[in-house]
């Protein structure tokens, strides 16, 4: 999977705010926000509804708007600099789906494993994984590309395979090694800070995204009640590779232009 540097931000004119967690300028902040609102409405009715059909514990639907607001709220203080743009964006209203979908997922790791909860990890898994090729082609199609969106697109690709790594081993569809895919991104970045060219930028590539898709797909394969725990093991363990090689890719690049990365 292709990661972005933290993108640098503008200064803030009031040096009395935080310079990490700023509203965008109107018009964009309105707009923006209209699209958190419509976005906790259909998350909470989307839960709601997953209770009822799961007979859920009620904390269920709590967690899942809760996850999504702290979502929301990152995007929200985090786009005013980067996203040069008076409206939100179609693209980003997919992402916006993507990550209520995975926060929809998070919450149900408080329900028992069983054959009914996971298959409606898979449907969110599968969903995920076709909006994944979406936002993008959006984001070109509508000229409405921006640092912003690509950050939102990593971020929410990196915790749904966090959520979904942590469902597998939670279903016992295979062993704790698992949750390495869900922690390799923020290890990277956590390795960014104590080597810094490791924190230097990437080329957005076919190649990252395809592998992100790859690995919510591999792991909503494995928490199909139908296959057997030998099989989701393998296929986690595909996945699990398939990352390892693509970081591996990012990682030789960034050694290459080290120099680069110390000079900025």
């Amino acid at each position: 999977m292709t990661m972005l540097a933290p993108p640098t931000a503008t200064p803030p004119t009031n040096p009395t705010r935080s310079k990490w967690w700023r509203l965008p300028a109107p018009p964009l902040r309105s707009r923006a926000l209209r699209a958190a609102g419509l976005g906790g409405v259909t998350a909470a009715a989307l839960a709601l509804a997953v209770q009822s059909w799961l007979d859920a514990a009620p904390v269920q639907p709590l967690l899942a708007c809760a996850v999504f607001a702290a979502i929301m709220g990152g995007a929200l203080g985090t786009i005013r600099d980067h996203h040069p743009h008076p409206i939100f964006g179609p693209a980003n209203h997919v992402t916006m789906l993507r990550a209520l979908l995975a926060a929809l997922a998070a919450s149900l790791l408080t329900e028992p494993a069983g054959a009914a909860v996971a298959w409606v990890l898979v449907m969110a898994a599968a969903t995920i994984a076709v909006l994944d090729g979406v936002d993008g082609w959006l984001a070109r199609r509508t000229q409405l590309s921006s640092p912003f969106g690509a950050r939102f697109d990593m971020e929410t690709d990196a915790f749904s395979m966090l959520v979904f790594s942590v469902l597998v081993w939670h279903h016992e569809k295979a062993g704790l090694w698992v949750i390495t895919i869900g922690l390799m991104r923020y290890a990277f970045v956590a390795a960014g800070w104590v080597l810094p060219w490791l924190a230097g930028p990437l080329r957005s590539t076919w190649r990252g995204k395809a592998v992100a898709i790859a690995q919510v797909v591999g792991l909503g394969i494995a928490l199909l009640p139908i296959v057997p725990v030998r099989v989701s093991t393998l296929a986690c363990a595909a996945a699990l590779a398939l990352l390892v090689w693509s970081f591996a890719i990012d990682v030789g690049y960034l050694w290459r232009h080290r120099a680069a990365t110390a000079a900025t």
